[in-house]
């Protein structure tokens, strides 16, 4: 990858074409945050018990939740990550969308209806059906808030470098403060509006960046007269590194390790989904299974569309953008696809400039609306399992659990604040991976074995959360995205040992084979009537909530 350039002469290079629409700029970002803000008050008047906070009152449709669950996983690393991701590193850029789209069918096949079926709130329901209560939702109060942090790091990264690129900002006490914005937001959203404000402004955002991205992909694809082998030709020539950017190696072939890196990365993305916190609990807004089901296929069909359209975006930003103008604005090129419509629109008109400011409007409506499902499905996780079940032993009332998940959300926020900072040049798509794999390292062994294993224990389900949560999470503070890259978060020291950027390859197996020899060497007599009890409820929904 080209040597990071200044970020002031980036930002100056971006901004300097839209300076003279500012107020334009700053006016659509406060429709979004007003609209969206009035849609949660809207929804919090409505939210009257836990049901309602938690779960919507279930009374989402199959299309609606779709919608919610496109708008939930299409984030800035779908939106902004992977644009600049194939922007500058062509055909292994590309990986990423192939990852997230294909993990859908892992989710659809194996956890969606038995989830909805099994479960009432949270991951943690399903494994306390036939588990020691207490001990296991404690790991999945922790694995869950874990997960949701990492993930929501992706968000704040992108928040700062959008709105610092729209408003000129240079400093990094301006980036801090911008991504502090976000959290205050998203805390607001959650605590007012709970999971029906979420969902409602994650419906209204999937429609905004779908239809940005339409926009933007049928801008890009007249340049070229619809000629995508044109397009991927201007690509691989601006790109500087000529055929070699449209095909496999050009940033993971080049020794073996990133060649491992690269099917680790791939393992991550393809089982991460499934054992995502803020994508599994929106499974318990619809009634029934059938409405689980029907979600998940809707959800499969709007991304389906939406990843094939960012091919399009990060070859478009690659033909058209100069790798080192990129590489200026944000190291790790997450300004890509805005940087993209300021150029299909015109740099030296006034087009380009609105264009740059709609698209990025939407892409904060994009952050702010995963940040609120995220902070929501961590919130609900410590006041449901930790706080009424593990706390108070099921003694809680509903008033005082929902004042716990207001409480937490505030917690969560300022760590994310706290952590977003420090990750504000990183690849946005690179951080989500890394949520992926911590998820599908301590999520998603549990998950299946609770469902699929008649043998399976409360001492494997503890071993395999926190086993693959302490590998993955360790391995990732000792690699090279903490130190040791001009890229890291903290790129002025060196001490990783793990050379590997993504840890899935070595923490996924692990959680797996952790679960299955607590289990084997565990004492505890797995209770075979509440496991028959569990597969029928998860198979036919038979007494679900």
């Amino acid at each position: 990858m080209t040597p990071a350039l200044s970020h002031t002469a980036g930002l100056t290079l971006a901004a300097d074409p839209v300076s003279e629409h500012r107020t334009l700029i700053i006016s659509l970002f406060a429709v979004i945050v007003v609209v969206t803000l009035g849609i949660t008050v809207w929804a919090g008047r409505q939210t009257r018990d836990a049901a309602d906070f938690y779960a919507g009152g279930r009374q989402f449709s199959g299309f609606q939740n779709g919608l919610a669950v496109s708008g939930d996983y299409m984030s800035a690393a779908s939106f902004l990550g992977i644009a600049g991701a194939i922007a500058l590193a062509g055909y292994d850029g590309f990986l990423y969308s192939i990852g997230f789209l294909v993990a859908w069918l892992v989710a659809l096949l194996l956890v969606a209806e038995p989830l909805r079926n099994s479960g009432r709130y949270t991951m943690g329901d399903v494994l306390a059906y036939r588990m020691r209560q207490r001990p296991v939702r404690t790991a999945a109060g922790v694995s869950t808030i874990v997960v949701s942090i990492f993930y929501l790091l992706a968000q704040m990264a992108g928040a700062g470098v959008l709105v610092s690129l729209l408003l000129g900002i240079t400093s990094d006490a301006g980036k801090i403060g911008i991504v502090a914005l976000v959290g205050v937001l998203m805390v607001v959203y959650v605590t007012v509006g709970g999971m029906k404000g979420t969902t409602w402004v994650q419906m209204v955002k999937a429609v905004l960046l779908i239809g940005g991205t339409v926009l933007i992909t049928i801008l890009v694809l007249v340049k070229f007269d619809f000629n995508i082998s044109d397009l991927l030709g201007k690509a691989a020539d601006n790109s500087g590194k000529g055929s070699a950017f449209l095909e496999p190696g050009l940033k993971y072939g080049v020794t073996s390790t990133s060649k491992i890196d690269f099917i680790s990365l791939g393992i991550a993305l393809v089982l991460g989904t499934a054992g995502l916190p803020h994508i599994l609990i929106r499974f318990y807004t619809v009634p029934t299974a059938k409405a689980a089901r029907k979600s998940v296929n809707w959800a499969i069909g709007i991304i389906g569309v939406f990843y094939l359209m960012t091919i399009v975006l990060g070859f478009g930003a690659a033909a058209l953008i100069k790798p080192d103008e990129i590489i200026a604005s944000n190291p790790a090129g997450n300004t890509a696809a805005p940087l993209l419509a300021l150029h299909v629109g015109g740099t030296d008109s006034s087009w380009g400039a609105i264009l740059l400011a709609v698209i990025s409007a939407v892409a904060f409506a994009t952050i702010l609306a995963v940040v609120a499902g995220l902070t929501l499905a961590s919130s609900s996780s410590f006041a449901h399992d930790i706080y009424a079940n593990v706390i108070k032993k099921g003694r809680a009332t509903e008033k005082e659990e929902l004042k716990a998940a207001r409480w937490a959300t505030v917690l969560i926020g300022v760590v994310s604040i706290a952590l977003g900072a420090l990750s504000r040049d990183l690849n946005v798509a690179g951080l989500v991976a890394l949520a992926f794999a911590v998820a599908a390292s301590a999520n998603l062994p549990t998950i299946l074995y609770s469902l699929f294993w008649k043998r399976f224990t409360t001492q494997g389900a503890l071993w395999s959360i926190y086993g693959g949560l302490v590998v993955a999470v360790g391995l990732v503070l000792f690699s090279p995205v903490v130190s040791g890259k001009e890229t890291s978060m903290f790129p002025g020291v060196d001490f990783h040992f793990f050379p590997l950027e993504n840890p899935g390859i070595i923490s996924i197996p692990v959680g797996f084979l952790l679960g299955w020899l607590g289990t084997l060497l565990g004492k505890e007599t797995p209770d075979a009537d509440k496991y028959a009890e569990l597969e029928v409820r998860s198979l036919t929904g038979t007494g679900a909530h």
